[in-house]
């Protein structure tokens, strides 16, 4: 048995430890919000935080994160998870959507330790994170939109 908190709710599961998170959150935790691309490390759709930390699920496994909070994108919540939202639809930055929870929790972590970040803060935090549609110049603009809130 594994305990830890997922969105500020204590679990405990029943799983293989060296289970990656990432299939804890979305088959065993039905929290399908967090996406599985490319399952190397290499994508960022799978981002989530532990402890407030952006993470790869996709490369931890569920012994490495017992005992500490983890929270996907259904659980973001706050003024920052809050303004970047509003800033995401404003800017028009999701098209097909499918890396926007990597998007959107790396974009988090980022205003949550820089809540002023520069161009360049914002480029190489979200470097991390790969667009197949391309619309970086939208995600920059709302995580900008967002900071100014």
């Amino acid at each position: 048995m594994i305990s830890l908190s997922v969105n500020g709710q204590a679990r405990s599961i029943e799983v293989d430890p060296e289970t990656p998170l990432l299939w804890v959150l979305r088959d065993t935790l039905g929290l399908t919000g967090t996406k599985f691309c490319c399952g190397i490390g290499e994508c960022g759709a799978c981002t989530v935080h532990v402890d407030g930390k952006p993470v790869l699920s996709c490369q931890v496994e569920v012994q490495e994160v017992a005992g500490r909070e983890v929270t996907t994108i259904e659980g973001l919540r706050g003024p920052v998870a809050d303004a970047l939202r509003r800033a995401w639809i404003e800017e028009d930055a999701p098209q097909c959507g499918y890396c926007q929870p990597g998007q959107i929790m790396t974009a988090a972590a980022l205003l949550a330790s820089n809540p002023h970040p520069t161009d360049a803060d914002i480029e190489a935090a979200m470097s991390a994170v790969l667009c197949r549609c391309g619309t970086y110049p939208q995600i920059k603009q709302a995580i900008r939109r967002a900071a100014g809130r």
